[in-house]
Protein backbone atom coordinates (compact mmCIF):
# COMPACT_ATOMS: atom_id res chain seq x y z
CA UNK A 1 0.00 0.00 0.00
CA UNK A 2 1.22 3.49 -0.88
CA UNK A 3 -0.08 7.05 -0.43
CA UNK A 4 -0.94 9.70 -3.00
CA UNK A 5 -2.77 12.97 -3.55
CA UNK A 6 -5.83 12.77 -5.77
CA UNK A 7 -8.92 14.83 -6.61
CA UNK A 8 -12.39 13.64 -7.61
CA UNK A 9 -13.78 16.98 -8.79
CA UNK A 10 -12.38 20.35 -9.77
CA UNK A 11 -12.04 23.27 -7.42
CA UNK A 12 -9.65 24.93 -4.98
CA UNK A 13 -6.90 23.27 -2.95
CA UNK A 14 -9.51 21.83 -0.60
CA UNK A 15 -10.48 19.21 -3.23
CA UNK A 16 -7.11 17.48 -2.82
CA UNK A 17 -7.32 14.20 -0.92
CA UNK A 18 -4.42 12.33 0.72
CA UNK A 19 -5.35 8.69 0.30
CA UNK A 20 -3.89 5.21 0.12
CA UNK A 21 -3.85 3.22 -3.10
CA UNK A 22 -2.39 0.10 -4.69
CA UNK A 23 0.20 1.14 -7.28
CA UNK A 24 0.02 -0.82 -10.50
CA UNK A 25 2.90 -2.86 -11.87
CA UNK A 26 4.76 -1.23 -14.77
CA UNK A 27 3.55 -2.40 -18.16
CA UNK A 28 5.60 -2.75 -21.35
CA UNK A 29 8.06 0.14 -21.76
CA UNK A 30 7.08 1.53 -18.35
CA UNK A 31 8.98 2.09 -15.12
CA UNK A 32 7.83 2.44 -11.51
CA UNK A 33 9.70 5.09 -9.56
CA UNK A 34 9.93 5.37 -5.79
CA UNK A 35 9.73 9.13 -5.40
CA UNK A 36 12.25 10.80 -3.12
CA UNK A 37 11.12 14.36 -3.88
CA UNK A 38 8.28 15.89 -5.90
CA UNK A 39 8.07 19.23 -7.67
CA UNK A 40 5.27 21.76 -7.10
CA UNK A 41 4.29 23.88 -10.11
CA UNK A 42 1.56 26.25 -11.28
CA UNK A 43 0.51 23.76 -13.94
CA UNK A 44 -0.61 21.47 -11.11
CA UNK A 45 -3.20 24.05 -10.10
CA UNK A 46 -4.46 24.24 -13.69
CA UNK A 47 -5.31 20.52 -13.67
CA UNK A 48 -6.86 20.76 -10.21
CA UNK A 49 -9.05 23.73 -11.17
CA UNK A 50 -10.11 22.24 -14.49
CA UNK A 51 -8.35 24.79 -16.71
CA UNK A 52 -6.48 21.80 -18.11
CA UNK A 53 -8.73 18.71 -18.08
CA UNK A 54 -7.16 15.50 -16.72
CA UNK A 55 -7.74 12.26 -18.66
CA UNK A 56 -10.27 11.06 -16.07
CA UNK A 57 -11.55 11.60 -12.54
CA UNK A 58 -10.55 10.78 -9.87
CA UNK A 59 -7.07 11.82 -10.95
CA UNK A 60 -3.61 11.94 -9.53
CA UNK A 61 -1.68 15.18 -9.74
CA UNK A 62 1.81 16.43 -10.55
CA UNK A 63 4.18 15.78 -13.42
CA UNK A 64 7.61 16.28 -11.85
CA UNK A 65 9.72 14.27 -9.45
CA UNK A 66 12.93 12.42 -8.79
CA UNK A 67 13.61 9.06 -7.25
CA UNK A 68 14.86 5.53 -7.68
CA UNK A 69 13.73 2.99 -10.26
CA UNK A 70 11.82 0.40 -8.21
CA UNK A 71 10.53 -1.85 -11.04
CA UNK A 72 10.77 -2.01 -14.83
CA UNK A 73 8.38 -3.41 -17.41
CA UNK A 74 9.07 -5.50 -20.47
CA UNK A 75 11.05 -3.84 -23.22
CA UNK A 76 12.90 -1.36 -21.00
CA UNK A 77 16.62 -1.71 -21.65
CA UNK A 78 18.20 1.65 -20.80
CA UNK A 79 17.04 1.70 -17.17
CA UNK A 80 17.29 -0.82 -14.38
CA UNK A 81 16.21 -1.19 -10.76
CA UNK A 82 18.25 1.12 -8.55
CA UNK A 83 18.91 3.82 -11.17
CA UNK A 84 18.58 7.44 -10.06
CA UNK A 85 16.10 9.20 -12.34
CA UNK A 86 14.09 12.38 -12.75
CA UNK A 87 11.07 13.39 -14.82
CA UNK A 88 9.01 16.45 -15.61
CA UNK A 89 6.63 15.76 -18.49
CA UNK A 90 3.97 13.51 -17.00
CA UNK A 91 1.79 11.61 -16.92
CA UNK A 92 -0.16 12.95 -13.94
CA UNK A 93 0.49 11.20 -10.64
CA UNK A 94 3.79 12.51 -9.32
CA UNK A 95 2.17 13.50 -6.01
CA UNK A 96 2.66 9.95 -4.71
CA UNK A 97 5.02 7.52 -3.05
CA UNK A 98 5.26 5.41 -6.20
CA UNK A 99 4.66 6.57 -9.76
CA UNK A 100 4.40 4.50 -12.95
CA UNK A 101 5.31 6.30 -16.15
CA UNK A 102 6.72 5.60 -19.63
CA UNK A 103 10.43 4.93 -19.60
CA UNK A 104 11.00 7.54 -22.30
CA UNK A 105 9.73 10.27 -19.93
CA UNK A 106 12.66 9.64 -17.57
CA UNK A 107 16.18 11.00 -17.65
CA UNK A 108 19.11 9.59 -15.73
CA UNK A 109 20.10 11.77 -12.81
CA UNK A 110 23.84 12.39 -12.35
CA UNK A 111 25.28 11.69 -8.91
CA UNK A 112 26.23 15.36 -8.55
CA UNK A 113 22.55 16.39 -8.57
CA UNK A 114 20.42 15.50 -5.54
CA UNK A 115 16.86 14.22 -5.68
CA UNK A 116 15.61 17.44 -4.09
CA UNK A 117 17.51 19.58 -6.59
CA UNK A 118 16.13 17.58 -9.50
CA UNK A 119 12.53 17.71 -8.24
CA UNK A 120 12.86 21.45 -7.70
CA UNK A 121 14.43 22.22 -11.04
CA UNK A 122 13.39 19.75 -13.74
CA UNK A 123 10.16 21.38 -14.94
CA UNK A 124 11.26 24.94 -14.24
CA UNK A 125 14.78 24.41 -15.56
CA UNK A 126 13.66 22.69 -18.75
CA UNK A 127 11.12 25.49 -19.19
CA UNK A 128 13.88 28.09 -18.96
CA UNK A 129 15.93 26.02 -21.40
CA UNK A 130 13.29 26.06 -24.12
CA UNK A 131 12.44 29.73 -23.47
CA UNK A 132 15.97 31.12 -23.56
CA UNK A 133 17.71 28.53 -25.74
CA UNK A 134 15.03 27.53 -28.24
CA UNK A 135 11.86 29.66 -28.43
CA UNK A 136 13.96 32.81 -28.76
CA UNK A 137 17.61 31.67 -28.80
CA UNK A 138 19.50 34.31 -26.84
CA UNK A 139 23.03 34.97 -28.03
CA UNK A 140 24.14 37.54 -25.44
CA UNK A 141 23.81 41.30 -25.37
CA UNK A 142 20.01 41.40 -25.62
CA UNK A 143 17.82 43.22 -23.11
CA UNK A 144 14.73 41.13 -22.33
CA UNK A 145 11.72 41.35 -20.02
CA UNK A 146 10.75 38.43 -17.78
CA UNK A 147 7.65 38.58 -15.60
CA UNK A 148 7.61 37.18 -12.05
CA UNK A 149 11.38 37.21 -11.87
CA UNK A 150 11.55 36.15 -8.22
CA UNK A 151 9.50 32.98 -8.68
CA UNK A 152 10.71 29.48 -9.37
CA UNK A 153 11.04 29.82 -13.15
CA UNK A 154 12.04 33.47 -12.92
CA UNK A 155 14.88 32.87 -10.47
CA UNK A 156 16.42 30.30 -12.80
CA UNK A 157 15.86 32.56 -15.81
CA UNK A 158 17.71 35.40 -14.07
CA UNK A 159 20.71 33.15 -13.49
CA UNK A 160 20.71 31.58 -16.94
CA UNK A 161 20.32 34.94 -18.67
CA UNK A 162 23.26 36.35 -16.74
CA UNK A 163 25.37 33.34 -17.71
CA UNK A 164 24.51 34.02 -21.36
CA UNK A 165 25.46 37.69 -21.08
CA UNK A 166 21.84 38.87 -21.39
CA UNK A 167 20.38 41.87 -19.56
CA UNK A 168 17.18 40.58 -17.94
CA UNK A 169 14.63 43.07 -16.65
CA UNK A 170 12.44 41.30 -14.13
CA UNK A 171 9.01 42.34 -12.86
CA UNK A 172 8.31 41.77 -9.16
CA UNK A 173 5.64 42.66 -6.60
CA UNK A 174 7.74 43.93 -3.69
CA UNK A 175 11.07 45.39 -2.69
CA UNK A 176 12.03 42.06 -1.13
CA UNK A 177 11.37 40.20 -4.37
CA UNK A 178 13.25 42.87 -6.30
CA UNK A 179 16.29 42.29 -4.12
CA UNK A 180 15.94 38.56 -4.61
CA UNK A 181 15.77 38.86 -8.41
CA UNK A 182 18.85 41.07 -8.43
CA UNK A 183 20.70 38.53 -6.29
CA UNK A 184 19.77 35.85 -8.82
CA UNK A 185 21.23 37.84 -11.70
CA UNK A 186 18.56 40.23 -12.96
CA UNK A 187 20.08 43.31 -14.58
CA UNK A 188 17.18 45.50 -13.46
CA UNK A 189 13.81 45.07 -11.76
CA UNK A 190 10.42 46.78 -11.99
CA UNK A 191 8.06 46.67 -9.01
CA UNK A 192 4.66 46.62 -10.69
CA UNK A 193 2.91 47.40 -7.39
CA UNK A 194 3.90 51.04 -7.80
CA UNK A 195 5.80 51.38 -11.10
CA UNK A 196 4.47 51.51 -14.65
CA UNK A 197 6.09 48.51 -16.31
CA UNK A 198 5.85 49.68 -19.91
CA UNK A 199 7.16 53.14 -19.06
CA UNK A 200 10.08 51.74 -17.08
CA UNK A 201 10.97 49.39 -19.94
CA UNK A 202 11.10 52.37 -22.28
CA UNK A 203 13.42 54.17 -19.86
CA UNK A 204 15.68 51.17 -19.28
CA UNK A 205 16.01 50.46 -23.01
CA UNK A 206 16.34 54.09 -24.15
CA UNK A 207 13.06 53.75 -26.00
CA UNK A 208 13.97 50.59 -27.91
CA UNK A 209 11.79 48.16 -25.90
CA UNK A 210 12.67 44.44 -25.81
CA UNK A 211 13.13 42.00 -28.68
CA UNK A 212 11.43 39.35 -26.54
CA UNK A 213 9.13 39.40 -23.52
CA UNK A 214 8.61 36.23 -21.48
CA UNK A 215 5.19 36.20 -19.81
CA UNK A 216 4.13 33.35 -17.52
CA UNK A 217 1.50 35.45 -15.72
CA UNK A 218 -1.14 35.58 -18.45
CA UNK A 219 -4.33 37.64 -18.31
CA UNK A 220 -3.13 40.39 -15.95
CA UNK A 221 0.05 41.20 -17.89
CA UNK A 222 -0.99 40.49 -21.50
CA UNK A 223 -1.52 44.09 -22.63
CA UNK A 224 1.46 45.39 -20.69
CA UNK A 225 3.67 42.74 -22.25
CA UNK A 226 2.60 43.76 -25.76
CA UNK A 227 3.54 47.36 -24.93
CA UNK A 228 7.06 46.23 -23.99
CA UNK A 229 7.86 44.32 -27.21
CA UNK A 230 10.00 46.05 -29.81
CA UNK A 231 8.68 46.26 -33.39
CA UNK A 232 8.78 42.81 -35.03
CA UNK A 233 9.66 41.37 -31.62
CA UNK A 234 8.25 38.29 -29.92
CA UNK A 235 5.92 37.88 -26.95
CA UNK A 236 6.32 34.42 -25.41
CA UNK A 237 3.18 33.66 -23.40
CA UNK A 238 4.04 30.49 -21.51
CA UNK A 239 1.77 30.45 -18.45
CA UNK A 240 -1.53 31.47 -16.87
CA UNK A 241 -0.69 32.34 -13.26
CA UNK A 242 -3.35 35.09 -13.26
CA UNK A 243 -5.75 33.33 -15.62
CA UNK A 244 -5.84 32.42 -19.29
CA UNK A 245 -5.46 35.01 -22.05
CA UNK A 246 -8.71 35.02 -24.05
CA UNK A 247 -10.41 37.12 -26.70
CA UNK A 248 -7.17 38.04 -28.44
CA UNK A 249 -7.54 40.60 -31.23
CA UNK A 250 -4.83 39.79 -33.76
CA UNK A 251 -5.10 43.31 -35.15
CA UNK A 252 -3.39 44.66 -32.03
CA UNK A 253 -0.20 42.89 -33.11
CA UNK A 254 -0.14 45.01 -36.24
CA UNK A 255 -0.93 48.20 -34.35
CA UNK A 256 1.92 47.69 -31.91
CA UNK A 257 4.61 47.01 -34.50
CA UNK A 258 4.04 43.79 -36.48
CA UNK A 259 4.60 41.72 -33.38
CA UNK A 260 4.88 37.94 -33.08
CA UNK A 261 3.26 35.87 -30.32
CA UNK A 262 3.80 32.24 -29.39
CA UNK A 263 2.25 29.98 -26.75
CA UNK A 264 4.83 27.22 -26.22
CA UNK A 265 4.81 24.25 -23.84
CA UNK A 266 7.55 22.03 -22.51
CA UNK A 267 5.90 19.00 -24.10
CA UNK A 268 6.10 20.72 -27.46
CA UNK A 269 9.87 21.08 -27.16
CA UNK A 270 10.84 17.95 -25.20
CA UNK A 271 8.91 15.87 -27.72
CA UNK A 272 11.35 12.97 -28.13
CA UNK A 273 13.43 11.01 -25.58
CA UNK A 274 16.61 12.23 -27.27
CA UNK A 275 15.58 15.89 -27.15
CA UNK A 276 14.45 15.54 -23.53
CA UNK A 277 17.78 14.01 -22.51
CA UNK A 278 19.72 16.71 -24.39
CA UNK A 279 17.79 19.46 -22.62
CA UNK A 280 18.25 17.76 -19.24
CA UNK A 281 21.97 17.25 -19.83
CA UNK A 282 22.41 20.98 -20.51
CA UNK A 283 20.39 21.80 -17.41
CA UNK A 284 22.39 19.45 -15.16
CA UNK A 285 25.64 20.84 -16.63
CA UNK A 286 24.58 24.36 -15.67
CA UNK A 287 23.93 23.16 -12.11
CA UNK A 288 27.20 21.24 -11.88
CA UNK A 289 29.17 24.24 -13.16
CA UNK A 290 27.62 26.45 -10.49
CA UNK A 291 26.03 28.79 -13.03
CA UNK A 292 22.60 27.70 -11.78
CA UNK A 293 21.96 27.57 -8.06
CA UNK A 294 18.87 25.59 -7.09
CA UNK A 295 17.02 27.48 -4.38
CA UNK A 296 14.51 25.35 -2.48
CA UNK A 297 12.76 27.89 -0.29
CA UNK A 298 9.82 25.77 0.82
CA UNK A 299 9.42 22.09 1.71
CA UNK A 300 6.04 20.52 2.50
CA UNK A 301 5.11 16.97 3.41
CA UNK A 302 3.19 15.26 0.61
CA UNK A 303 0.09 15.13 2.83
CA UNK A 304 0.18 18.94 3.03
CA UNK A 305 -0.03 19.46 -0.75
CA UNK A 306 -3.18 21.61 -0.38
CA UNK A 307 -1.35 24.06 1.89
CA UNK A 308 1.56 24.14 -0.55
CA UNK A 309 -0.72 24.97 -3.48
CA UNK A 310 -2.49 27.65 -1.45
CA UNK A 311 0.83 29.35 -0.74
CA UNK A 312 1.88 29.08 -4.39
CA UNK A 313 -1.36 30.57 -5.74
CA UNK A 314 -1.20 33.41 -3.20
CA UNK A 315 2.34 34.23 -4.43
CA UNK A 316 3.67 33.69 -0.93
CA UNK A 317 6.54 31.53 -2.18
CA UNK A 318 9.92 32.34 -3.63
CA UNK A 319 12.29 30.06 -5.49
CA UNK A 320 11.19 26.44 -5.70
CA UNK A 321 8.83 24.41 -3.54
CA UNK A 322 9.00 20.63 -3.18
CA UNK A 323 6.85 17.93 -1.59
CA UNK A 324 8.44 15.12 0.37
CA UNK A 325 6.76 11.68 0.59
Amino acid sequence: MAMRIQFSHHGGPDVLEYTDYNPIAPGPNEVRVQNQAIGLNFIDTYFRSGLYPPPALPSGLGTEGAGIVEAVGAGVSHLQVGDRVAYATGPLGAYSDLHVLPADKLVKLPDATSFEQAAAVMLKGLTVHYLLRQTFPLKGGETVLFHAAAGGVGSLACQWAKALGVKLIGTVSSAEKAARAKEQGAWATIDYSHENVAQRVLELTDGAKCPVVYDGVGKDTWETSLDCVAPRGLLVSFGNASGAVTGVNLGILAQKGSLFVTRPTLAGYADTPQRLQWMADELFAMITSGQLQVDISQRFALKDAAAAQTALSARQTTGSTILLP
